[in-house]
């Protein structure tokens, strides 16, 4: 390994996030041009790159047109002389607002008029949820605003979180794809989600649900969030039930066309091109990110003491989906800023207890950790003395899920910008 330790740990972050974007992935899964029209729509943060990918693909002399909803900022620069066939607009993640919705309403409107000779191309990724927002009878934009924030500080995971959101929206959970009835409807999605279940990634628009109304209610009460009464009534109810798997949804095929699995498996191939073991842990964990961050630690000390079942000079991989619960602060604590990944680097510092011959970085795929400007953070041997030289405590600081404060203070974030992908957390510890 010839660059410096940190340096090749970005290199690793940034070949995972190579192998998950669209134009890499998408030639093989594009079905043959139907009789009839080919109407593309689909929402994610990789929507506006998927959306592209699918215009220089396409044959140009066949009908091509539809409505792609991203998160802010996720637009990729247009590759020069690539004509705009695919129309694609941009709203708020990880809370919806009002351009979601409109761009929702008209995703739905569009499936007006379809025949059996058209197609339905589908490019669906993670964020899809927050910006494919269509409330359900009883429910304002308002309080979809409020239930979402309610469900992401909760500590609720993504499985859990969507759910909630496909029983009380009028196009997730399989709603887009029998609105589209009787077109045919190609999926192709990008999972973010533990599992690669396209029924989770982004509320699963396409899918057939297999949850129920019984269990988002029971969801909802296990995190105290409240919803109208009316909304609380019809899920007793059962009148806000999804679309259900049956031997029709066998006819709409759905494709993975990238991975958290194979972004992960590109970083060890670069690993190992380095003289380096690389060891995929998983890439579906869950749970705390403070908490994962202690079990990391854990593997890569025992490592570095050449201890456990990794051999040094290595490099340890996961991915998946972490979860943050915001903590309760007394009156006037100034507040805490950062995501998942920030705070899984909060808490993989305190447990490393400035281990010598170890570093990592954790930033999330899609380039926004959270909702902040970084990716991600990067952790030294000497992050802890560097915070501590700036007065800096790293145990108050997770206390305020402040990961962003310290890691900002101590120069160490992960800035990458939008990748226009999102195969959900990557974390890499490099143990020589």
């Amino acid at each position: 390994m010839s660059a410096q330790p940190q340096v090749f740990l970005r290199q690793l972050y940034d070949a995972a996030v190579l192998r998950a974007l669209p134009l890499h992935n998408t030639a093989a899964y594009l079905p043959n041009p139907p009789k009839g029209r080919t109407v593309v729509l689909g929402a994610g943060k990789a929507g506006g790159a998927m959306a592209q990918a699918v215009e220089a693909l396409w044959p140009a002399d066949k009908p091509l047109s539809g409505l792609v909803v991203t998160r802010y900022h996720h637009i990729p620069p247009r590759p020069a002389g690539l004509p705009e066939r695919i129309e694609v607009v941009e709203a708020s993640h990880p809370v919806p607002d009002a351009a979601g919705l409109a761009a929702a309403e008209r995703i739905l409107e569009l499936t007006q008029g379809l025949t059996e000779n058209d197609l339905v191309l589908c490019l669906i990724s993670g964020g899809g949820s927050a910006l494919l927002t269509l409330p359900a009878e009883g429910l304002t934009l308002e309080d979809k605003q409020r239930i979402n924030r309610d469900l992401l500080n909760s500590g609720a995971n993504i499985g859990e979180m969507n759910c909630v959101r496909k029983h009380l929206s009028r196009i997730k959970g399989g709603r887009l794809a029998a609105a589209c009835a009787p077109a045919q409807v190609v999926t192709l999605t990008i999972s973010d989600v533990p599992g690669d279940d396209p029924s989770v990634i982004a509320s699963g628009p396409t899918v057939a649900d297999r949850t129920t109304c019984a269990d988002a209610w029971a969801i909802l009460q296990r995190y105290k969030i409240e919803v109208p009464a009316a909304v609380e009534a019809a899920l007793k109810a059962g009148t806000l039930e999804t679309p259900k798997p049956s031997a029709q949804w066998d006819k709409q095929p759905v494709h993975m066309i990238a991975t958290p699995q194979q972004s992960l498996d590109a970083a060890a191939e670069l690993a190992r091109a380095a003289d380096l073991n690389a060891y995929v842990l998983s890439d579906e964990l869950e749970g705390e990110s403070r908490e994962v961050g202690k079990v990391h630690a854990a593997l890569a000390r025992a490592a570095a003491h050449g201890k456990g079942p990794f051999q040094k000079p290595c490099v340890i991989l996961s991915g998946g989906e972490t979860t943050v619960t915001i903590r309760k602060q007394p009156e006037g604590t100034p507040k805490g800023r950062g995501g998942r990944a920030g705070e899984f680097c909060l808490g993989l510092a305190v447990a490393l207890q400035a281990q010598e011959g170890v570093w990592a970085i954790a930033a999330d795929t899609d380039g926004i950790d959270g909702i902040e400007d970084n990716a991600g953070a990067a952790v030294s041997p000497d992050t802890l003395a560097r915070a501590e030289a700036q007065g800096l405590k790293p145990a108050n600081c997770l206390d305020r899920n402040d990961a962003y404060g310290f890691f900002s203070a101590v120069g160490d974030l992960v800035i990458t910008g939008p990748t226009h992908t999102n195969v959900n957390d990557f974390r890499a510890m490099l143990v020589l």
